[in-house]
């Protein structure tokens, strides 16, 4: 399984680094009041990739923090004791392999 996942990491890699050596073409982006920035393809891709996660991520900062707030605020419960009123029964495994008496 982890060769599959290090094969599928280096696909994603290399399918990226074609795409970066496949636009290296200039592109311009056009703002307002005739201002342009004129860069590689692949950086302006770049650029609009990390301005979208920056907005996703301060977009989801309130509701993280109140969240947070309120699970600090919220008590933890404490589970009740099992009683041991039975001892566990015997284990077919051995006695390196005991069993879990609550499960």
């Amino acid at each position: 399984m982890r060769l599959f996942v290090w094969l599928f990491r280096g696909f994603i890699f290399f399918t990226l680094f074609a795409f970066a050596l496949n636009n290296q073409q200039a592109a311009v982006v056009r703002w307002f009041f005739g201002v342009e920035w004129r860069a590689p393809m692949v950086i302006v891709v770049l650029a609009a990739f990390a301005a979208g996660c920056a907005v996703g991520v301060v977009s989801m900062l309130p509701a993280w923090w109140r969240q947070h707030r309120v699970a600090r605020q919220r008590p933890v419960p404490v589970p009740d004791p099992v009683p041991a009123t039975a001892p566990p029964p015997p284990s077919d495994f051995g006695p390196e392999h005991p069993p879990r008496v609550g499960l």
